[in-house]
């Protein structure tokens, strides 16, 4: 019989819905039943694309004997972490400090007024490499609530004064210059992978943000070193097994240094992350192997991840049916020699062999091997290469598909939006731009109350109940301020302001630090507030980022302050740990270039008109901000007051409240970006 979870938007929670184990959703009514029944809260934090979760689910969760035990003793509560970052930042904090590490499945015990006091992640079902089974897990824990009550309660209400007394220092005053975004870059040169590409070792994630920062830190300063480690970056990702050679798209991250075998489950938010970075390398160096990676990884979002409703869904699974009825990692993405001979016929399959380096060896499990593109085919073979890709592509159709997390997340849609806009824009492929749009007149329907208040998820066109956060105002106003720039629609910038309002209004704490949730978010044991990028900009530092853009469209100097304000953690942070403060540089980037900001007046049909709009899209000054249209329309602040020039189309371009002649020839313009 379903328990609670039945009744749930998310698929990560639909999928224990049928467990034996008597879960509960996060909610005031749990933790009322654990105080009834003077029980302790089992809390267990995941989330859908999360293999050692699915795991857990399947040995324990799914094991009738220990759903029995969980459900004696404890109120079992299950949280998907992307619908609830909140809950999962409180807690993982909690569980980092107190065993040094963390990650997913989490698995905290709580008292029933929420206060933690046993932590872990993944419990065997039987005790396995040194780990306590998860039944032993559960006896202990039950017998020290029964018979060490005053020692629980001690442990409880120390880690959560511990908690709330870990005031963030996040740099005083100042906003970052120079100095620090100079020692920033020398601290990822000491860091950096020169054979691989990348920052540090195994397991080894695709830094989008801090290949943002570099491409900036180039276009600003013209430091020839960032822009290599970002070029160099980028090919090796994108020749590795951690991109999807057939089908485009990123997986989660790679578990060598070499980015041969990835964790195969793709995430929105890392496509569309890269999809812009690749997008930006373009820009900056004109290289087709950008072009292609952006456009591979765009065509990707909206064939995989769009959903009926318009919008994107959060992930694909790393598991799926290898055609014996079992659930296996990377066995949609896999082939052996003897697979690509019963598809391509023998020559073609030792050509394949050879241009994806596909061993007999394998270089992933059982014999299997993970595409890559150790070098670029030949002209003579790319006629060639285009037909086998083709063909196993279409035999990879014919495999059972990974699982699909179909909810939608503001925050990852808001990136998805800003990623197509530009690349669409870019690269002339207007059906990106539409599905841009399409996806952020989703999240105003669906996502966005009267008062622009937003809503975190929604699935099959339904809201969910959980509020937005930091991250989900920031990100979508990021979006919409791409998408203002890219169709010269002026509501757009319109929504980004009421969001950023909400940011001004109800998520900001003195001096100019941000907190993850609404001053009237619900109550957790600590109010969560982390300015570190780690799998996407943190909200802190996207916020920066939307404050100083929609300031620098409109003039406003609340907009301005409040970016400024934000940006003193990066001037703490960015010259000790500039890998986990990625976009609060690229951010800070912006700051010390101006941003520069772009008004190009004309007639829509004028030629020179639409030239010089390409022209201002392909700028690569840091955060430069475009406004394009008729002049003096209102669509747009820093259209007002810009004439035509002898009748014709022009370019105005201003930074630091000062403003250059206006240009009407695109060379000129394209100089002074």
């Amino acid at each position: 019989m379903p328990n609670r979870l039945a009744h749930e938007t998310s698929p990560y929670l639909l999928q224990h819905a049928d467990n034996p184990v008597d879960w509960w959703p996060w909610s005031a009514e749990a933790f009322e039943e654990a105080r009834r029944r003077d029980v302790p809260v089992l809390l267990s934090v995941g989330y859908s694309s999360c293999h050692w979760c699915h795991v857990m689910a399947h040995e324990s969760f799914e094991d009738d004997a220990i759903a029995g035990l969980v459900n004696e003793h404890f109120v079992a509560v299950k949280v998907d972490r992307e619908e609830r970052p909140d809950v999962d930042a409180v807690y993982m904090e909690a569980v980092q400090a107190a065993t040094g590490q963390g990650g997913w499945p989490m698995t905290v015990f709580l008292t029933p007024d929420a206060a933690p006091f046993y932590f872990g992640t993944y419990f065997p079902p039987e005790p396995r490499h040194g780990m306590p089974s998860f039944p032993e897990v559960l006896e202990g824990v039950k017998d020290a609530w029964a018979d060490r009550r005053d020692e629980v309660g001690e442990v409880a209400e120390r880690i959560v004064k511990d908690l709330a007394g870990r005031s963030l220092a996040y740099g005083g005053e100042g906003v970052p210059g120079e100095e620090e975004l100079a020692q920033a870059l020398l601290g990822l040169t000491r860091e950096y992978d020169a054979t691989r590409g990348g920052f540090g070792g195994a397991p080894k994630f695709p830094p989008s943000m801090t290949l943002e920062f570099l491409l900036r830190h180039h276009a600003r300063t013209g430091a020839e070193g960032a822009l290599q480690m970002a070029a160099d970056t980028c090919e090796a990702m994108a020749r590795g097994g951690i991109y999807d050679q057939l089908g485009g798209g990123f997986a989660r991250y790679a578990v060598d240094r070499a980015w041969v075998v990835p964790h195969f489950e793709k995430m929105l938010y890392d496509n569309a992350l890269l999809c812009r970075v690749y997008t930006h390398l373009w820009k900056a160096t004109g290289s087709d192997l950008a072009r292609r990676v952006a456009l591979e990884t765009a065509d990707f979002m909206v064939r995989e991840l769009r959903t009926p409703e318009g919008g994107f869904a959060s992930a694909l699974d790393a598991d799926s049916d290898d055609g014996t009825g079992r659930h296996v990692e990377g066995a949609y993405y896999v082939w052996t020699p003897a697979q690509l001979t019963e598809v391509l016929g023998a020559e073609d399959a030792a050509l394949a062999a050879a241009h994806y380096g596909v061993t007999e060896a394998g270089t992933f499990e059982h014999g299997s091997s993970v595409l890559q593109l150790p070098q670029q085919a030949g002209p003579a073979e790319a006629g060639r290469i285009a037909s086998i890709a083709a063909r196993l592509l279409a035999a990879r159709e014919e495999r059972e598909r990974p699982g699909r997390d179909d909810k939608v997340v503001a925050a990852w849609n808001g990136l998805a939006i800003a990623a197509l806009a530009e690349t669409g824009a870019l690269f002339d492929r207007p059906d990106l731009v539409e599905r841009a749009t399409e996806a952020a007149d989703l999240l105003v329907r669906v996502h966005m109350d009267e008062a622009a208040r937003l809503t975190r998820t929604s699935k099959d066109g339904r809201a969910g109940t959980n509020a937005g956060v930091l991250e989900d105002y920031a990100d979508v106003a990021e979006g919409f301020l791409a998408l203002a720039a890219v169709t010269g629609e002026g509501a757009w910038l319109e929504f980004a302001g009421f969001l950023l309002d909400i940011v001004l209004d109800r998520f900001t704490a003195e001096g100019g630090a941000l907190y993850d949730t609404a001053h009237d978010a619900e109550a957790l044991i600590r109010r969560p507030q982390d300015p570190t990028d780690n799998a996407t900009p943190s909200g802190w530092t996207a916020a920066a980022g939307a404050l100083l853009s929609y300031a620098a469209h409109t003039g406003s100097d609340a907009h301005r302050a409040a970016a400024e304000g934000a940006l003193g953690v990066v001037k703490a942070l960015g010259p000790r740990a500039p890998r986990f403060i990625g976009w609060g540089l690229a951010v800070s980037e912006a700051l010390l270039d101006g941003p520069r900001e772009i008004a190009v007046v004309g007639a829509p049909g004028d030629e020179v008109f639409q030239e010089l709009r390409r022209t201002a899209l392909r700028a690569t000054a840091p955060g430069a901000v475009l406004a394009s249209g008729a002049p003096d329309s209102e669509e747009f602040p820093l259209l007002g007051d810009r004439p035509l020039v002898a009748g014709g189309a022009a370019a105005y371009v201003c930074r630091h409240f000062t403003c250059d002649a206006p240009v009407t020839d695109p060379e000129e313009l394209r100089r002074k970006l």
